[in-house]
């Protein structure tokens, strides 16, 4: 099932993206972009999860702008602007719960690849009505969750030969989460790249593992978003 173009509004913040409705009412769950912005791999992501039953939007972080270009996206990604992006994700997390077909889901997932992975992250230590959250080898130098007021569960996503969230990365990441006593799910995939999930990207991606992932992903929304 495909999506469209729209926009979501509340708390006086209309926020541009692609919304994708399931057959039936199902809970609210926010799609974050890579680095590239709001691109069809992404918006495929939110259809793949309409089709699962969940009511997904995809936010365009970058009003309206995307790349191909790995330098034009580590420009774009370094630009944004945290403090405006938390309050459009704040906007879109209280739209979903407002939303005709999330109708009975008061919770609202995350998810985020990339640049998005780290903001999910963040949102949802903003956010008390974000009831899950999966983080898929994020990151962003400019971004620092405060994990202490994290109260989702985090499925944490990962790739073993990731250039830029190594394992160290990971490790630090684990150890945050540890010290603040969240609750927590981790899965590095061998032999893998960062964007393994990507299936526009042939270079890095990886078929046996992205399916292991969105299995994953499924059953952790589907247990924490009832």
């Amino acid at each position: 099932m495909a999506g469209q173009r729209t926009a979501l509004t509340a708390h006086n913040l209309s926020v541009p993206g692609y919304l994708s409705l399931p057959t039936a009412p199902g809970p609210g769950v926010i799609v974050l972009q890579e680095w590239w912005g709001l691109v069809p791999h992404i918006e495929s992501v939110a259809d793949r999860l309409a089709e699962a039953g969940y009511t997904a939007f995809a936010p365009d972080l970058y009003q309206g702008q995307s790349t191909t270009s790995p330098d034009e996206a580590g420009k774009l990604m370094m630009a944004l602007n945290i403090a405006q992006t938390a309050e459009q994700l704040r906007a879109v997390v209280q739209a979903l719960r407002e939303h005709p077909s999330t109708q009975g889901h008061p919770k609202v997932g995350i998810i985020g690849f990339c640049m998005g992975g780290q903001l999910a992250l963040y949102a949802a230590c903003e956010n008390p009505d974000i009831g899950a959250c999966v983080d898929f080898y994020g990151i962003h130098p400019n971004v620092k969750p405060n994990f202490a007021n994290l109260s989702a569960p985090v499925l944490g996503i990962f790739a073993e030969k990731d250039a830029f969230v190594t394992p160290e990365a990971v490790a630090a990441l684990r150890q945050e989460l540890d010290r603040y006593g969240k609750t927590y799910d981790f899965e590095t995939y061998p032999g893998t790249d960062h964007a393994f999930f990507n299936d526009t990207r042939p270079e890095v991606y990886h078929p046996d593992a992205a399916y292991d992932a969105w299995d994953r992903v499924l059953r952790f929304f589907k247990a924490h978003l009832p």
